[in-house]
């Protein structure tokens, strides 16, 4: 039941949103990213499962962390804060916006890198299937953001099946 709150919560926070190249409804993307960790780390926590499904929204949508903490409590907000990309627009080119949200990744716990694994899993086949020019930025940017993670996180299923995945993206836009 508290599961089908956290739910209703994000599509309430997406309402309207869609996913740039299937114009699915946005939320299908966080469900995807709960999913994708559910299934390859079935020790996830209360927090990490509500944290995967709200990890764009205060990134992506009206929805503060004190909101996230006053719904949800604590430790999914903290979760979701780790997830929520730190630079903005004024920090420079897109190269250098990216290098300050691996960093705060670099620094986050197991937990929220393991989610944000999970995550780049689920865009990376969108964003190769069908942008080809941008799936080669996207491709290395991630690499780096993988290279980062803490060694416990490098020895889950879940990171080297996205590692691969990169790699045969590289490879196929070779």
């Amino acid at each position: 039941m508290y599961l089908e709150r956290v739910i209703r919560f994000a599509c309430d926070a997406h309402i309207g949103q869609k996913r740039k190249y299937t114009n699915e409804p946005y939320v299908i993307h966080p469900m995807n990213v709960c999913k994708l960790l559910r299934q390859h780390y079935p020790d996830a926590t209360r927090a990490m499962v509500y944290a995967a499904i709200l990890h764009d929204t205060v990134e992506d949508t009206h929805v503060t962390l004190g909101d996230i903490a006053d719904e949800f409590g604590y430790d999914v907000m903290e979760l979701v804060e780790w997830l929520t990309d730190i630079s903005v627009k004024s920090d420079g080119n897109r190269a250098k916006r990216k290098a300050i949200d691996r960093q705060h990744i670099s620094e986050a716990p197991f937990e929220a890198q393991l989610i944000k694994v999970a995550d780049i899993m689920d865009n990376t086949k969108d964003i190769v299937d069908n942008d080809e020019n941008f799936a080669k930025v996207y491709l290395n940017e991630v690499r780096q953001t993988l290279d980062v993670m803490k060694p416990d996180v490098k020895e889950q299923e879940l990171w080297c099946l996205t590692s691969q995945q990169i790699d045969d993206g590289m490879r196929r836009l070779v």
